[in-house]
């Protein structure tokens, strides 16, 4: 039964890629110094899953008001662990087809800023096969930190409205 009531919000039309890590006295606030150092430490992420709207463009982080809610998908990795390496990535997958969706894959991890890239590389390229899709590209950011004391590594894709 369709209801005609229904009125479709407007989908987003940007995408920017953005990472960052950063050191904190606790979790919390290495998280937040990661956020920071992405350039998004001062706005409100609301997590979002995979799916890039159709036609969307790819540009570099806009000037968003502070505080806004914005929809964003992100991968994160905290650890206390002195010397260990850590990183998280995350990949935008584009269809030839423009009337399709993108998909956006993320990963964290103990691991380099390499691995964690071809791991969501491979993820979207998954991804595409299972929906029977060819891909036109494969955008990929991600950051690594090395643990001082307590550090986090953050990588999102943030869908805004232009």
């Amino acid at each position: 039964m369709e209801n005609s009531s229904f009125i479709s919000p407007s989908l987003p039309n940007t995408l920017s890629l953005v990472a960052g890590s950063g050191e904190g006295s606790n979790p919390l606030n290495a998280f937040d110094r990661a956020l920071l150092n992405a350039g998004v430490g001062n706005l409100n992420l609301i997590r979002i899953s995979s799916i890039v709207p159709p036609k969307v463009n790819i540009i570099p982080l806009p000037e968003i008001p502070i505080g806004s809610l914005v929809p964003t998908a992100y991968g994160y990795c905290i650890s206390d662990v002195k010397g260990e390496v850590i990183a998280a990535a995350v990949s935008v997958a584009l269809p030839k087809d423009k009337e399709l969706c993108g998909l956006i894959m993320e990963y964290e991890g103990i691991c380099t800023k390499r691995e964690a890239e071809n791991k969501v590389t491979e993820m979207a390229k998954e991804g595409f096969e299972m929906r029977g899709w060819e891909i036109d590209r494969i955008i990929t950011v991600s950051a690594e930190h090395r643990v001082e004391k307590i550090g986090c590594a953050f990588a999102g894709a943030v869908l805004w409205y232009k």
